[in-house]
C-alpha cells in the first residue's frame, strides 16, 4: 500500500485541496480529521470537526480511541487500498496516524507550500480564524449522520485544466465546529419554535401549533408538534408541504440536520382566523 503524507499547519487549506492532490496522485483514499474518505464519501470513522473541544478533536484525528481506531482498520483491511493520503499538521502528525492505523511508512510527503500560493493559504488562514470555517473534503449529505449542526455553505470544486476550461473535482462542506475559534454558538429552542410557528401560521392550511416539543440528537434534531388545521384542505398534503417547509428553513437558517419530524392533528377551525 502507498502511503502519501499531505502536511500543512492547522487552517492553511489542506482539506480544501485534499481532492485535488488525491486526484492527481491516482489516490482513491484519504485519510482526514479521523474519516476515512473513499471518492467524496465517508466509509469509516467520526470527524474530529464534531469533538467540543480543540484537544477532543486532535484525540480524534490521531486514532486515539480504541473503537474508532479499530473501526478505520477494519474497512482499510477490507478495502485494500492500493493507496491512501493522510492529512496532518506536521510530518510526525502523519507518521503518527499511519503508525497508529498499521499502514507502514510514508513514501512520500506534499506540504501545502506544493501546491498552494503564499496568498492562497493566507486567505485560508484568515477564513480560519476570522470566520471559523473548516472544511471537509465530502459533500454535506455525507456528514449528516456526523454533525447535528454547525453546516455552513456547501462548496463545489473545480480546477482549472488549460485557459478557459475547468475540470469538476467534487464537493466539499464548510462546517463550523464546536471549538470554533469563534467561539460556541447555541439556538435556543424557543427560537427554533419561532421559525417553525412561522411557518405554520403563514400556510393556509393551518391554524396554529397547539404543543411544540424539540429534542437534540447525536444525529439530528427531532421535533413533535400537534397543529390545529383549517378544515377543507386535504390533510396529508398540507402536513408534507409543513414539513418540507421546516426541513429547509432550519438547514437553510442553523445548519440542523432533522432526523425525524412528528406532526399531530389535533383540532379543526372551519374558518382560518385573522
Amino acid at each position: 500500500m502507498r502511503i502519501v503524507g499531505f502536511v500543512g499547519a492547522s487552517g492553511t487549506g489542506k482539506s480544501y485541496r485534499a481532492l485535488w492532490v488525491a486526484k492527481e496522485r491516482d489516490i482513491d483514499y484519504i485519510i482526514d480529521d479521523g474519516l476515512l474518505i473513499y471518492q467524496e464519501r465517508i466509509v469509516a470513522g467520526k470527524s474530529a470537526k464534531r469533538a467540543p473541544t480543540k484537544i477532543g478533536s486532535i484525540k480524534v484525528a490521531l486514532f486515539l480511541e480504541n473503537s474508532h481506531r479499530m473501526q478505520v482498520i477494519e474497512a482499510i483491511e477490507k478495502r485494500r487500498p492500493k493507496a491512501i493520503l493522510i492529512l496532518g499538521t506536521s510530518d510526525a502528525m502523519v507518521e503518527k496516524i499511519a503508525q497508529t492505523l498499521g499502514l507502514g511508512t510514508i513514501s512520500e510527503i506534499i506540504y501545502i507550500e506544493d501546491v498552494a500560493t503564499e496568498y492562497e493559504i493566507k486567505q485560508a488562514i484568515n477564513t480560519r480564524i476570522g470566520q471559523g470555517k473548516h472544511v471537509i473534503p465530502v459533500p454535506n449529505i455525507e456528514l449528516k449522520k456526523d454533525f447535528s449542526g454547525y453546516f455552513l455553505d456547501p462548496l463545489q470544486i473545480f480546477k482549472r485544466k488549460s485557459k478557459g476550461n475547468f475540470q469538476e473535482i467534487g464537493e466539499k462542506s464548510v462546517v463550523r465546529p464546536p471549538f470554533s475559534y469563534n467561539g460556541k454558538y447555541t439556538i435556543s429552542d424557543y427560537a427554533i419554535y419561532q421559525i417553525v410557528n412561522h411557518i405554520i401560521v403563514g400556510m393556509d392550511e393551518m391554524e396554529k401549533i397547539s404543543r411544540f416539543r424539540l429534542n437534540m440528537s447525536d444525529e439530528g434534531v427531532i421535533l413533535d408538534m400537534d397543529i390545529i388545521m383549517v378544515h377543507g384542505y386535504n390533510l396529508v398534503e398540507a402536513i408534507n408541504k409543513a414539513q418540507n417547509s421546516i426541513k429547509d428553513d432550519l438547514e437553510n437558517f442553523a445548519g440542523m440536520n432533522i432526523q425525524k419530524m412528528y406532526i399531530t392533528v389535533k383540532d379543526l377551525v372551519m374558518k382560518k382566523q385573522q
